[in-house]
């Protein structure tokens, strides 16, 4: 197993890694900014270095800075956790070339699949199914039209650098296209560096339905199963669940190949996450990207197979087998994961502020995977997610109740908070019923 572990990340995440590097007696170096100085991953580390100012440009995305503290710290190995880092093929080169182990798929992987428009290409060919879409960047808007008349309205306007539901925009005409054409490119080159733009079929009332892959250290790539994530606000998940409730054994069957199909086709090896579109009208599911990462997710995946995908992806990276049988994989129950973020619970606006009160719900089956405490801050530099709350019970109906139960134990106090949506979604008939798609956050507004 891998000695000592650099977390290169803040907040929840960071805290999860290092919470399962303490139990498996790895050497933890936590990495943060001057702003996060009292958060709780910092001092749950066995080391930490502050690596700059609260702008995550300077500290959390500075490459340079993050590598001189492991090299300086001795860290064998660096985990990125999700979101700033952890997708970046030169960072995960200047991880290895610096002698250290990268946690994560190789850099080779996350640029094939960082590139929409390449993985597209890339999943078709492997015999993925693919939507409807442009396999070049639609280099003018007037290609962009042409193509839209080819694949027919509505389309979604895409990124091909994009992800995190960022740099998305849907056309119903000619009119609309030519708008989004200029707003989403323009995002892209200022967000991404990258202005290129993909043109792809839009799927009024869909799923999105993702699948955790494992890439095995004997080159083996496992299905974990699926995870229902199509309640989202601004193309953001705001709660997962699993299994998904509108997957039969059948579509499962298919998924998880596909899935597996995908890992496959780039040699992909340690922990990712297929994203799909599923239309319930034709039955039919469509590649939508892949994430060469850790899912902020995973919990719901864990508590379903009990296992640690923390654990899992250290062993993959070091070069051992499984702690699990990959042959006997056996979902059990039922898993929901809520984003604590500190937002208006209407708007779903940002509302950072001094926590003064903090309580988390505890009990059988309640899991949170919470970044702050009483005493801390939420800053207006990073994400809002403040915990997740996660929900585990022997099917849907008790985990819908055993959630509802948490949400009104957990109290926040400083900062805004959702927790009153999620109080108003567990108690709604859509949801409750299972067939719901991702408009469901724009209809109960």
């Amino acid at each position: 197993m891998i000695e000592s572990l650099l977390v290169a990340n803040r907040g929840e995440i960071a805290r999860r890694v290092i919470r399962t590097a303490n139990r498996l007696g790895v050497r933890s170096i936590a990495v943060h900014s001057e702003a996060d100085a009292g958060l709780p991953f910092v001092t749950e580390a066995a080391e930490a270095v502050n690596i700059g100012p609260a702008n995550p440009v300077l500290s959390y995305r500075n490459p340079e800075a993050i590598l001189a503290v492991a090299k300086s710290t001795g860290a064998q190995a660096v985990h990125p956790g999700y979101g700033f880092l952890s997708e970046n093929a030169d960072f995960a080169r200047a991880v290895e070339d610096n002698g250290m182990i990268w946690v994560g798929p190789g850099a080779d992987a996350i640029t094939a699949m960082g590139d929409k428009i390449n993985a597209r290409n890339l999943m078709a060919a492997a015999g993925v199914p693919v939507a409807a879409g442009t396999a070049d960047p639609a280099a003018t808007v007037e290609a962009a039209v042409e193509a839209a008349t080819s694949i027919g309205y509505p389309v979604m306007v895409k990124a091909a650098a994009g992800g995190g539901g960022m740099g998305m925009g849907v056309a119903v005409d000619e009119a609309a296209l030519r708008t989004e054409y200029d707003k989403v490119r323009g995002f892209a080159e200022r967000m991404f560096g990258d202005g290129s733009v993909l043109i792809e079929r839009y799927f009024p009332r869909v799923r999105h339905i993702e699948v955790q892959i494992l890439g095995l250290a004997d080159g083996r790539v496992v299905a974990l199963g699926e995870r229902e994530c199509s309640v989202q606000r601004r193309n953001q998940k705001l709660l997962e669940e699993s299994p998904s409730p509108a997957v039969t054994p059948e579509l499962r069957e298919r998924l998880l190949a596909a899935a597996v199909r995908a890992g496959e086709a780039v040699g992909y090896r340690n922990a990712g996450t297929v994203e799909c579109l599923f239309d319930p009208g034709s039955g039919d599911f469509f590649f939508l990207e892949m994430n060469t990462r850790l899912q902020v997710e995973h919990p719901v995946t864990e508590l379903v197979y009990g296992l640690d995908l923390v654990e899992e992806q250290l062993r993959v990276a070091a070069g051992l087998p499984p702690a699990f049988d990959p042959d006997r994989l056996a979902p059990r129950g039922h898993a929901i994961e809520l984003r604590v973020n500190a937002e208006d619970p209407k708007r779903f606006l940002p509302g950072p502020g001094a926590i003064t009160a903090w309580s988390e719900p505890g009990g059988e089956g309640v899991r949170v995977d919470a970044g702050y405490t009483v005493g801390t801050t939420v800053t207006p530099f990073y994400d809002s997610l403040m915990a997740k709350l996660i929900v585990y019970a022997g099917d849907r109906a008790a985990a819908i109740e055993r959630a509802r139960a948490a949400v009104a134990g957990f109290e926040i106090a400083g900062p805004k908070c959702n927790l009153p949506f999620f109080a108003e979604l567990l108690d709604n008939s859509e949801f409750i019923s299972g067939e719901y798609d991702t408009g469901i956050v724009a209809r109960m507004r």
